[in-house]
């Protein structure tokens, strides 16, 4: 299988990137820096661009069967201006199936229905420009005929594996505190060999 990646170079994007090459898979990932990525994930094939390029968009979705992206906002609007353009190139090339990791903000809120996460009492940040990106994102997905899967975990820190990964469509588990990255990653990589889920968010932690 050909996986086409973004945001490859980041602290998830990098741990999914070497597990899909752990596995056998070919990639194909749009990276900003050679350098960086010849260090992070050096068995991929790099294209260099811009994620809010659509050429370059093209370039690493061209023969590929399924899309992973760890795009992060990083303080712009990145991943809002991305999304569209990654969804109208899987269009353009065949690809129906993405698998992207979002963040637990824009899950449902168990305590104020009808709200996100972010908009509610659940949530303790008082930024919330990160979480609209990504709602902007997940809007975008979801008014489009794509397979897709947003996997939404909540604080990410540095870390190995921990086991007992819980998850939920659309809400995040019960007491859901953190998960770390490298579970995430693991989770992620469950899901894109399975083909699991399908036009949903998925909430996940300890």
């Amino acid at each position: 299988m050909k996986i086409a990646i973004f945001g490859g170079t980041g602290r998830v994007g990098s741990m999914v990137t070497n597990l899909c090459l752990k596995e056998g898979y070919e990639v194909y990932a749009l990276v900003r820096s050679y350098e960086k990525a010849k260090s992070l994930i050096p068995g991929a094939h790099h294209i260099n661009g811009e994620a809010s390029d659509p050429v370059s968009i093209e370039k690493t979705l061209k023969d590929c069967d399924l899309v992973f992206s760890a795009l992060n906002t990083d303080k712009t609007d990145t991943l809002s201006a991305a999304t569209p353009l990654i969804i109208q190139g899987m269009l353009n090339h065949g690809i129906n199936r993405i698998i992207t990791i979002g963040t637990a903000g824009i899950l449902n809120s168990r305590l104020e229905k009808g709200k996100y996460r972010f908009q509610s009492k659940e949530s303790k940040r008082r930024s919330t420009f990160a979480a609209e990106e990504h709602e902007k994102a997940y809007q975008a997905l979801n008014e489009s005929t794509l397979d897709w899967v947003i996997i939404c975990p909540t604080y990410l820190p540095e870390g190995g594996s921990e086991g007992g990964v819980r998850y939920e469509v659309n809400q995040l588990p019960e007491d859901g505190k953190r998960i770390s990255v490298t579970d995430t990653a693991a989770f992620s990589l469950n899901v894109i060999k399975s083909g699991t889920f399908h036009q949903t968010r998925i909430g996940i932690c300890y």
